[in-house]
């Protein structure tokens, strides 16, 4: 599996959970916290389930709430699916 990039990820806010009202999302996002994106736990919620969804894997939801920005929240997904592929 391929992993993730920021791109991916703003692709899945806009879809599910829509636009920021505060950022441009096409900028330098990575290391913004999601509060200050104006995402809240069940904008991240909805993420996190399109991606299993879409990707087959269980997501460690205790380490995607530890989760603060989108480049942390990437590493734990990345690191998911990484798992998944040797596994396979």
């Amino acid at each position: 599996m391929q992993p993730l990039d920021i791109k991916d990820l703003v692709v899945l806010l806009r879809t599910n959970a829509g636009d920021s009202d505060t950022y441009d999302l096409d900028g330098d996002v990575l290391d913004v916290p999601f509060s200050e994106l104006n995402y809240d736990s069940l904008a991240l919620l909805q993420v996190t389930g399109a991606i299993e969804r879409d990707h087959g894997v269980a997501l460690d939801e205790e380490a995607l709430e530890e989760a603060e920005t989108p480049r942390q929240y990437l590493g734990v997904v990345n690191q998911v699916l990484a798992d998944a592929s040797r596994a396979a």
